[in-house]
């Protein structure tokens, strides 16, 4: 029997506008929301006798949450770009941006119950409840692309069922578009940043995301790649019940990995270093990384000890090229070999050819210490570590040298992704892994294959 959910009103929830002019119009109404708050703020301010300037009238808090506010109501492009920017230029972006941005990652409104119901009745078609014993309305969890509902159908199976947006796939290009436009005219972005490249791979990752039946197809790849590895689980894709907006998988369980912060030390070891054996193992012989880093992605069975992975709609081949020129600066910032870093580095794109060497130097400073782990010998102790901010300021003093940085390449971009979202795991674990001896097999060309 379905859940009688429909009659339910939840604050929670939102309709997603699913028209190209009707997701515009919200974008003008938000333009015409900071402007009318910048207006209002410097009144107040001549009247106090300040005359202040138009960047401080722009990055007021109130504007800063109408922006994010705004994209997380629009969801898809419009809020998935926000995800990319606030990962991808955290450190050249103002503070007050940044902050907001990065609200994204966790914040989305669930489409209501009545958007829901038309969007199954679009793909499954009417009367599809009948197939159905049990289907919960309300979702468990809410991302950029989709919401995943839990249900059970008449044979027996529980699933969690991922269901899209309407209109995202649509709008992807022309959210893109005109959100950057809104960020770049509104002077919330940087005028020397250069989102072009964010802004074509931005779409390219977005139609990938928004393919079900892509992720699908990722999803078998991956549990044949890992069938020689018991200690992970992945769902089971429900072809039947699978459109290009509706994925059904079987229902995994599990609790949030984050939530084995306070587990004994050696299985907090333990997770955070399958982790990165997976990611070692995804680079070196899969040439294919799943490049989402959200935590959620994640998630541990206490009975069996296995880590169950989630949402392969962010996967990502890399070309072997690529990946021999990483393993080459891996290996390199091992032994301190700067030299060798600069040619791997420079194989992968990092370099402008005008680049001098006083920014060579500074860009070869960071690699240094991003790989300090690798670099470290034995267990790393990410939780008493202050690696990211030091990167961060790393990164900071880089953004301040503009005539010779420039935007690194989609897959370097996509791979910090991932690479940083493990050390903030591991950080949040308080975890103790060495990762120089997961990679220690990789090290030389003679790799596994």
């Amino acid at each position: 029997m379905i859940d009688d959910e429909r009659s339910k009103r939840d604050a929670s929830t939102s309709a997603v506008p699913g028209g190209r002019w009707s997701r515009l119009a919200r974008l003008g109404t938000l333009a015409g929301g900071v402007a009318g708050s910048m207006l209002a703020e410097g009144m107040r301010q001549f009247v106090r006798g300040k005359r202040p300037r138009i960047g401080d009238l722009l990055l007021t808090p109130a504007n800063a949450r109408r922006v994010a506010d705004q994209l997380a109501q629009l969801r898809g492009a419009a809020m998935k770009f926000g995800q990319l920017l606030s990962m991808d230029a955290g450190d050249l972006l103002p503070p007050e941006l940044a902050d907001i941005l990065a609200r994204l990652r966790a914040d989305a409104k669930a489409m209501p119950m009545s958007q829901l119901a038309s969007v199954l009745d679009k793909h499954w078609g009417h009367g599809w409840d009948c197939h159905f014993r049990q289907f919960s309305f309300t979702p468990v969890a809410a991302a950029s692309i989709g919401q995943v509902h839990l249900a059970q159908t008449k044979d027996g199976r529980r699933l969690a069922i991922k269901v899209q947006y309407p209109g995202v796939r649509q709008s992807i290009d022309s959210d893109v578009d005109n959100v950057a436009t809104l960020l770049r005219i509104s002077g919330l972005l940087p005028s020397g940043l250069d989102v072009g490249p964010l802004l074509l791979e931005a779409k390219r990752q977005l139609h990938a995301e928004a393919d079900y039946l892509g992720e699908g197809a990722w999803l078998r790849r991956y549990t044949e790649l890992l069938a020689d590895a018991p200690e992970f689980m992945l769902p089971e894709v429900h072809a039947d019940l699978t459109t290009e907006s509706v994925l059904a998988m079987s229902c995994m369980g599990g609790v949030p990995v984050e939530s084995l912060r306070h587990a004994p030390q050696a299985e907090r070891d333990r997770v955070a270093g399958l982790l990165f054996r997976l990611f070692f193992r995804e680079m070196f012989e899969f040439q294919l990384i799943q490049t989402d880093p959200n935590f959620a992605n994640y998630r541990y069975d206490r009975a069996t000890g296995k880590l169950i992975l989630l949402d392969f709609g962010a996967t990502r081949r890399y070309r072997a090229a690529i990946v021999d020129a990483y393993r080459r600066l891996m290996a390199s910032a091992v032994v301190g070999d700067r030299q060798g870093m600069s040619v791997a580095a420079s194989a992968i794109g990092y370099f402008r050819a005008d680049i001098g060497e006083r920014q060579r130097q500074l860009v070869l400073d960071v690699f240094l210490l991003a790989c300090e782990p690798l670099r470290h010998a034995g267990a790393y102790d990410f939780g008493n570590s202050d690696l990211p901010a030091r990167i961060r300021d790393a990164g900071l003093a880089l953004s301040t040298e503009r005539d010779s940085w420039h935007t690194p390449p989609a897959d370097a971009l996509f791979l910090h992704r991932k690479a940083g979202g493990l050390y903030l795991l591991a950080a949040k674990l308080n975890a103790r892994v060495d990762i120089r001896a997961l990679f220690q097999p990789y090290a030389s060309r003679q790799a596994p294959a």
